[in-house]
C-alpha cells in the first residue's frame, strides 16, 4: 500500500467520523475533529461562519434542535495534496423534527440532498477539519425539466 493510499484512507475515516458525530449528537468528539485555528463553515442557507467559536456554536445549535439525523454519503471523492485534503460528497440527509410531547413519538421525517466540500489539514494528531461547505441540491441531476 502506498503512503498516498494510506492518506486517502485516513481522510475518509476522518470524514466519516465527522458525520457519525453529528448523527450521535456528540459535540465533544465533533469539536475535537476541527482544527484549533482559522476554520470556516457554510451550512445550507447560512452565511459564512468563521472562527472556532462561531463554527462550533452553529453545530451546538443544530444538535440542540435536531432530534434525529442520519447521513447517507454518496459520490465521495477524496483528493490529498501534501498536508491538505479535499473531500466532496453528496449528503443524503434524513432528519426528524421534535418529538410529540404527549406521545414522545418523533416528528415527521424529512429528506434533503446537500452537496458538501470538506477540507482537511494534516496535524500531528491526524487529519482535522479546516472547512465545511454544504449547498442544497435544488435541481434534478438528470437535467430533466418538467416545464
Amino acid at each position: 500500500m502506498t503512503p498516498r493510499g494510506t492518506d486517502v484512507e485516513q481522510v475518509e475515516l476522518a470524514n466519516t467520523a465527522f458525520y457519525e458525530c453529528l448523527e450521535r449528537g456528540d459535540f465533544d468528539e465533533l469539536s475535537a475533529l476541527w482544527l484549533d485555528d482559522e476554520i470556516s463553515c457554510v451550512h445550507p442557507g447560512w452565511p459564512v461562519l468563521s472562527g472556532r467559536g462561531e463554527v462550533l456554536r452553529s453545530y451546538a445549535l443544530i444538535m440542540a434542535h435536531t432530534d434525529y439525523i442520519q447521513f447517507f454519503l454518496t459520490d465521495v471523492k477524496v483528493s490529498v495534496m501534501g498536508d491538505t485534503a479535499l473531500v466532496t460528497c453528496t449528503e443524503n440527509i434524513l432528519s426528524g423534527g421534535p418529538a410529540d410531547e404527549e406521545s414522545g413519538e418523533l416528528g415527521p421525517l424529512v429528506g434533503q440532498l446537500v452537496v458538501a466540500t470538506n477540507a482537511f489539514r494534516r496535524t500531528p494528531d491526524g487529519w482535522r477539519l479546516w472547512a465545511h461547505h454544504g449547498s442544497p441540491v435544488l435541481a434534478d441531476a438528470d437535467g430533466d425539466d418538467d416545464d
